[in-house]
């Protein structure tokens, strides 16, 4: 098959982010071009900005979204950048990659920093971070991750946002994966900031990612960023009128219009959380039963990805390249769990039919199929 061919062959994508665009988000990628200096794009941002801000009702009042252009490991690296101190120290708590990216975050930037390193399948021990916060009393901000995709585990934040608040800690998030499609509670965990991107539950396309920082902080401290990219302060003086310091990606953010417009006419956040679930529900039930347990509890996962043990004789290169021979594109595991696991995610634009003919492609062609 051609190069070409294969680029126009349609593919459901089945890994957590970027995801199969609707064709609304995708028409708007055919906009006319436009200067990133002309007040049209300086408006638009300001929408975007106030909208994404708006995503979560009790965001209003105390936050402000800057907008970036780069992937979510961007936001996360500004966020940190910026507002992970120079002089006292940071605790990652790491249950994941993501969480173990967080940690070599602040090691590349030379930041005081202490890591929880916890195991994979396990969920974050709150004895073990409490026990940090009372011994190591130059700790002053705390950062994890919500929904860790290395295996779907949706983190409690409430109980950690607690302890925050009791040992008089900021608090920082990792919501590049649950952002737009799991419920996060500003006005209850009053983080510092919460990272996030454009192309996974917002379901726009890859290239913009954005922070939700604390207004007060903002207006009244002082950046910790040692880089000139990725300065939260340096974007936040310069957006308030709707532009930036450097060159932002005016397709993507195109694309992010019309995917807020489209967040905001199914209903919200919580729609779209309510439809992940029921797509992983449907999976979580019947996988099980076809020889592919799940690898965390059921209650453990987030609604938006699930990994799965690799059936039995399958390796997940001939696992992955059947599914992509039918149009759909799923999603090893990482490090030591990529021998064993396999995940499937289900943002984006998935049909009621596109899924039943997964499980069907499962239940006749890989499970049936010795």
């Amino acid at each position: 098959m051609s190069q070409t061919k294969l680029m126009n062959k349609k593919e459901i994508l089945l890994n957590p982010g970027p995801v199969t665009l609707t064709e609304r988000v995708r028409s708007a990628l055919t906009r006319q071009d436009m200067c990133h200096r002309e007040q049209e794009f300086a408006d638009l941002s300001l929408s975007i900005k106030q909208r994404i801000t708006e995503i979560y009702a009790d965001a209003k009042k105390d936050y402000h979204t800057v907008i970036l252009s780069g992937s979510g490991t961007c936001a996360v690296e500004s966020m940190l950048n910026t507002l992970a101190p120079q002089n006292s120290i940071t605790l990652v708590v790491a249950n994941g990659v993501y969480g173990e990216r967080m940690a070599n975050m602040l090691r590349a930037a030379n930041r005081p920093m202490l890591e929880i390193k916890g195991k994979w399948e396990q969920a974050i021990d709150l004895n073990i971070v409490e026990q940090h916060l009372k011994d190591n009393k130059d700790v002053t901000h705390v950062v994890t991750v919500h929904n860790e995709t290395t295996t779907g585990r949706l983190n409690n934040m409430s109980p950690l946002a607690e302890l925050c608040k009791k040992y008089n800690k900021a608090f920082l998030i990792d919501a590049v994966s649950s952002f737009a499609g799991e419920e996060i509670l500003f006005d209850q965990w009053q983080p510092l900031a919460v990272a996030a991107t454009a192309n996974k539950c917002i379901h726009a396309v890859p290239g913009m990612a954005f922070v939700l920082v604390k207004t007060s902080h903002l207006n009244n401290a002082k950046t910790q960023s040692q880089t000139l990219y990725l300065d939260l302060f340096r974007y936040y003086k310069e957006q308030l009128n709707g532009f930036s310091p450097f060159t932002q990606a005016v397709h993507a953010a195109f694309a992010l219009d019309e995917a807020l417009n489209e967040l905001a006419d199914a209903g919200g956040w919580q729609a779209r959380h309510k439809r992940y679930q029921t797509l992983s529900d449907e999976l979580q039930n019947i996988f099980p039963s076809l020889g592919m347990p799940l690898y965390l509890d059921k209650n453990e996962y987030s609604s938006m990805i699930t990994a799965f043990h690799l059936p039995k004789g399958w390796s997940y290169p001939r696992l992955h390249d059947l599914l992509k021979s039918e149009g759909f594109v799923i999603y090893a595991g990482q490090g030591n769990l990529q021998s064993i696991l396999f995940r499937i995610a289900n943002m984006g634009d998935i049909s009621d039919a596109d899924w039943q003919r997964l499980i069907d492609i499962f239940r006749n062609k890989v499970c049936n199929n010795d």
